[in-house]
């Protein structure tokens, strides 16, 4: 059985990008998303992709596009995000931007990775809202800095209302 997640760094807004970069550079906070993902499948929209520019390494990556094909060891391309589900072979799928993808996949999502930004950012690009008795904060891990952010899980509620 396929977990699928959705895995994030956004600010207070719920920004996530700004011009098709991320709008933050903060030492050593993609250090989750590396631990989570690797050995495991990461699905990109295009243009989250085309930002990153190549595989992730140590990771299955699929690309959701229409209208571009990216193919290379551990990369395939496929037009829909049911096709990216399906191809998917690795125990955990980790849905990774961009914002349409995450709206997609939000109603089939089990977890949330989210890494909180703690301050405002100039953004175009947006995570979307959490609809309240969805999901339950389940664990949360603090890091100080500069620019200080939240490592945050969620877990869907159950039809029972149970974390």
């Amino acid at each position: 059985m396929k977990h699928i997640a959705l895995i994030a760094a956004c600010d207070r807004s719920r920004a996530i990008g700004k011009n098709g970069k991320i709008p933050w550079n903060i030492a050593g906070e993609q250090q989750r998303f590396r631990q989570l993902t690797t050995g495991q499948t990461v699905i990109f929209g295009r243009r989250t992709y085309e930002e990153i520019g190549h595989p992730l390494p140590c990771r299955e990556t699929i690309v959701v596009s229409a209208s571009r094909q990216f193919s290379g060891s551990h990369l395939q391309t496929v037009p829909t995000l049911a096709e990216a589900l399906a191809a998917a072979k690795t125990e955990w799928v980790f849905i990774s931007g961009g914002a349409r993808l995450y709206a997609e996949a939000m109603p089939l999502a089990e977890m949330l990775y989210l890494t909180e930004i703690d301050g405002f950012f100039q953004g175009d690009v947006f995570f979307p809202p959490l609809l309240a008795g969805q999901f339950a904060r389940v664990a949360e891990e603090r890091h100080d800095g500069e620019i200080p952010y939240v490592y945050v899980t969620y877990r869907r509620y159950t039809k029972n209302g149970k974390k």
